[in-house]
């Protein structure tokens, strides 16, 4: 679609994401909780989903936005959720879970837990969300990955970074397999974004300020991302402004892998 007739629509007051059904996961808070916000005002109807109940209560009585309880390493439940919805153009996968340390300090509970819910549940969300993609001739799935990955390699972010980098080549796998039915995917990799994970690592460190300038150090920009800096990029890769793309992999760091 031309972008100056997508500038049309949206000075005629019509939503980039107008008619679209969209999932997020790990919608209660961060990029998830900013993308869905992002989502719903450019008038998709988003299905946010979230361990946490209580996450969501605000963003229930949020216009376009339907909230549901939604465990991403329960397969029956996440079967349960998509046969209930009469159709999802989108799917962004956000979830995710940040272990700190190298391989030695990686038990393999710890290994288990970071592969189930970092990569094996995007798997199990693309999976049940693609037939009815295919069946309809169009979709688009978004997962978030990390530039801790096959990006860059970070210091104690062992079992974090290896099944972030899962996530790109299980992003590029499904896009190369879908592309000639009209089924996109791509991938964000953020670099240090503040959101309530990261400050509940900050404080689990012992010491708060400390902890908080290390990440910032990093950043050239001096600062720390804000969820909705990659809500707005997830926005345009749902959207059909990003129509050519697919596979791609979007890193949005402030230039800390420059």
């Amino acid at each position: 679609m031309p972008r100056g007739f997508i500038s049309k629509i949206q000075e005629a007051g019509v939503g980039r994401l107008e008619g679209k059904t969209a999932l997020i996961t790990a919608a209660g808070a961060g990029i998830g909780r900013a993308s869905t916000i992002a989502f719903a005002r450019e008038n998709a109807r988003v299905i946010a989903t979230d361990i946490d109940q209580a996450a969501l209560q605000d963003l229930a009585d949020t216009a376009n936005v339907e909230t549901h309880l939604l465990d991403v390493t329960d397969s029956a439940a996440i079967a349960e959720l998509v046969d209930g919805q009469q159709g999802l153009d989108i799917l962004f996968n956000v979830a995710g879970w940040v272990h700190h340390g190298t391989i030695e300090d990686c038990s393999r509970e710890d290994w288990d837990k970071s592969l189930l819910i970092n990569l094996t549940s995007m798997y199990q969300m693309a999976r049940a969300v693609l037939p009815g993609m295919v069946r309809r001739g169009s979709g688009v799935i978004l997962n978030m990955s990390s530039v801790a990955s096959s990006v860059t390699g970070a210091p104690n972010r062992f079992a974090y970074g290896a099944t972030k980098a899962g996530v790109i080549g299980l992003t590029k796998a499904i896009a190369a397999d879908y592309v000639g039915q009209n089924i996109r995917c791509n991938v964000i990799c953020p670099g240090t974004v503040d959101s309530p994970s990261l400050q509940g690592r900050m404080r689990a460190q012992g010491h708060y300020e400390k902890a908080r300038q290390a990440f910032v150090a990093r950043q050239p920009m001096g600062r720390l991302g804000r969820p909705e800096e990659i809500a707005e990029l997830a926005v345009y890769l749902v959207s059909e402004e990003s129509a050519f793309t697919t596979g791609a992999v979007h890193v949005v760091d402030g230039g800390w892998t420059n």
